[in-house]
């Protein structure tokens, strides 16, 4: 197989449909933005596919200096217009035990793990992303998120593939209405990088939901007859891996219906893909505002400079930024990890919107904590940082009842002298309330 020097074209793939007519062809686990963004292959030169090369097997004794190392040992050939690529990032991304171990020297939990996965959420790591983890070991934060270990196969009795019943609030394919005012629009299933805590773990990266055009005209429609709805959330998967083409032909269509007031998108692009934001990319973004976006930051490891060299530019044209991180066991389940994560996205003017309890997906057993600790961890925020530092602590209630939000107890009750309260030191004071 050929690629040009922007873009790989899956031998699956169909490049026919302009975009903004017509989706291409529905193949499984492949971003439609590999077909809709790229210039055509015959118009570049062609290149030899990127092979990761075997690794030289240092010992990786000071993690930052073999980070640096690391396009030298893996991708010696590699210019720094194909690494800095989108495009080139998802069409070689790491999405085999062989590809992985030859970067990554695998426990015996990850490898049986592996052996597994053709009935679960599938393996697929960025090659940037894949480099923020070498120099560590099977327990590392940032490791434990994308890598699959024998854990995700344990399911426990309280736990479901659709915990929060997106599937019984979904009036058409691929949009769930469970708020008044505003819809999840699930624009397709794929994503640059797999998170294995991943809530839609049932649906995301095996193919059902395309980026179709008779499914889309069929929620926008949905949208249109809806008055009620002035929020859209643009969701899946991931809708910043879709190419500049076809996200533009779906904010148009949106910003089209009058009574839509806010288009959000939620993404982890800058995090695990930030080479995707592009100046052509953000040109676009700011022509539909009121535009908001919905960024996932996990651990501050993910805020590199890379990470805040896309923030930057997605804030410098207006966007707001919210982070929306989840809660998990062992890897930023303390106050000084979250305290240092809050701080980076603060530098990289990212409010820290929602702090999540992690949903009970089938086989999460071992990425979720107990409640007392997200209230731990806010307690140890609040009054310690800056207000705009404190994420609020949701849980998404089971069933479909959305998200409620839990706090620490402030409020100690009324009494004689009025309402008591309680500060971040643990010390008491009344404040005079009128009844």
């Amino acid at each position: 197989m050929h690629v040009n020097s922007r873009c790989r074209i899956h031998p699956k793939t169909e490049t026919k449909a302009p975009p903004s007519v017509e989706v291409g062809s529905e193949v499984e686990e492949e971003p439609p933005s590999l077909q809709a963004g790229c210039v055509a292959a015959e118009t570049l030169p062609a290149v030899k596919a990127t092979r990761l090369k075997p690794s030289l097997k240092l010992v990786p004794t000071d993690p930052i200096q073999y980070r640096r190392k690391f396009r030298q040992l893996y991708y010696p050939a590699i210019t720094d217009r194909q690494w800095n690529d989108w495009q080139w990032q998802i069409a070689n991304r790491v999405r085999s035990q062989m590809q992985l171990e030859k970067v990554l020297t695998l426990a015996p939990q990850e490898k049986l793990a592996m052996e597994g996965l053709r009935t679960k959420l599938p393996l697929a790591i960025t090659p940037y992303y894949l480099s923020l983890l070498v120099g560590h070991g099977a327990d590392y934060a940032l490791r434990r998120t994308v890598v699959p270990t024998v854990s995700e196969f344990m399911k426990m009795p309280d736990e479901a593939d659709d915990p929060l019943g997106e599937e019984n609030q979904s009036p058409v394919p691929g949009l769930v209405h469970r708020y008044p005012d505003r819809v999840l629009f699930l624009t397709l299933d794929f994503c640059s990088t797999y998170c294995r805590y991943c809530t839609r773990s049932r649906v995301v990266g095996h193919g059902r939901l395309f980026f179709n055009r008779r499914r889309l005209e069929q929620a926008l429609e949905y949208i249109r007859r809806t008055p009620t709805i002035r929020d859209v959330l643009l969701s899946g998967g991931d809708p910043l891996t879709l190419g500049d083409a076809r996200l533009e032909w779906l904010l148009t269509r949106l910003r089209q219906i009058k009574h839509v007031e806010i288009i959000r998108i939620g993404t982890k692009v800058p995090a695990v893909l930030p080479q995707r934001i592009t100046p052509q990319l953000v040109r676009m973004l700011r022509r539909f505002h009121p535009l908001w976006m919905s960024l996932h930051f996990t651990h501050p490891d993910e805020c590199t400079p890379d990470a805040f060299r896309a923030c930057q530019r997605l804030a410098d044209a207006g966007i707001p930024l919210g982070s929306q991180t989840v809660l998990l066991r062992d890897i930023n389940d303390s106050v000084d990890t979250m305290r240092d994560l809050v701080h980076h996205l603060m530098r990289m003017r990212v409010r820290p919107y929602y702090l999540y309890q992690c949903d009970p997906i089938s086989g999460s057993s071992h990425f979720r904590t107990p409640v007392e600790k997200g209230l731990e961890i806010i307690h140890g925020l609040r009054g310690f940082t800056s207000g705009y530092a404190v994420p609020t602590y949701v849980i998404d209630a089971p069933g479909g009842g959305g998200k409620i939000p839990l706090m620490p107890q402030y409020c100690q009750g009324h009494d004689s002298a009025g309402l008591g309260l309680k500060n971040y030191e643990e010390k008491l004071f009344h404040y005079p309330d009128v009844r």
